[in-house]
């Protein structure tokens, strides 16, 4: 007679390393991590065969927080390094981390070529509309007339950046936005995303309690949205140029055809480096 070992489902704990954030008391990026780990636990992927990638910010410390193969890089870099990940190594779970400042910013010109490239891979945002690691300027999502901050103290003047619609625009296949107050329905949207083929992006309001405190009321504005998801891109364009950016929930679910370069036999370093002799 044989015994079979049972087969134990991962816990959000055990993508979680032994290292304590620290992040400001009542950051909501807590709970965006637990909310990845949740995700990560809910899809299964053996820790071995995850990624998390970020750039540089508060919310871009999240590798450093998780037990799978992580990468902190350089401001607004995130993603081209997600993304060459996933091409040369497709079976991995891959995450892009960040925050609306190191992605939208000088991030920008990646983000959009990342939608529109298509790579099946997830980008988790935690917007705050403010950058809060160094000490609290406007970021590209602040509102035109916020005034609390010394570099801008009559407002920015600008109309902010738009992630989801430009998003949309450039390609993306998947488009969420959850809030950090709702971990749990958030880890269900990250791990959704997780599911869906090509480019995700989730938008997670996460307030800043130090330098926004009054993104503390965002608890009563924000609210399920009462649209079911849209696979239609002129119905989700429509729905996101006039959402007042509290609608959360699945906003669009695209079916456009996935990048996935053929994988040639690599060179050694050798061979490559002869390349370049003379």
């Amino acid at each position: 007679m044989t015994s079979e070992t049972a087969v134990v489902a991962p816990k959000a704990r055990d993508y979680k390393s032994d290292y304590k954030p620290v992040w400001c008391p009542g950051c909501g990026d807590f709970s965006v991590l637990s909310s990845v780990t949740k995700a990560f636990a809910e899809i299964g992927t053996p820790k071995e065969n995850c990624a998390v990638i970020s750039g540089i910010g508060c919310s871009s410390r999240i590798p450093a927080y998780t037990s799978v193969y992580g990468f902190h890089g350089v401001h607004g870099r995130a993603l081209p390094l997600a993304t060459g990940l996933k091409v040369s190594r497709p079976e991995l779970n891959v995450v892009a981390t960040g925050g609306d400042g190191d992605g939208f910013s000088i991030g920008g010109n990646h983000f959009m070529h990342a939608c529109r490239r298509n790579v099946d891979m997830v980008y988790v945002v935690m917007d705050n509309e403010v950058y809060g690691m160094t000490k609290g300027q406007a970021s590209p999502t602040t509102a035109p007339d916020w005034d609390k901050s010394k570099l801008t103290p009559h407002g920015t003047g600008i109309n902010p950046f738009q992630p989801l619609a430009i998003a949309l625009a450039a390609g993306a296949n998947f488009i969420a936005r959850g809030f950090s107050g709702d971990p749990n329905g958030t880890a269900k949207l990250i791990a959704d995303a997780m599911k869906h083929p090509g480019f995700s992006l989730v938008q997670i309001l996460s307030p800043c309690v130090t330098f926004r405190p009054e993104q503390k009321d965002w608890k009563g504005m924000v609210r399920p949205a009462e649209i079911e998801a849209t696979s239609d891109i002129g119905r989700a364009a429509r729905r996101l140029m006039t959402d007042d950016g509290f609608n959360t929930g699945i906003l669009y679910k695209g079916s456009r055809n996935v990048y996935r370069p053929a994988l040639e036999e690599s060179e050694t370093v050798a061979e490559v480096e002869a390349t370049f002799a003379l």
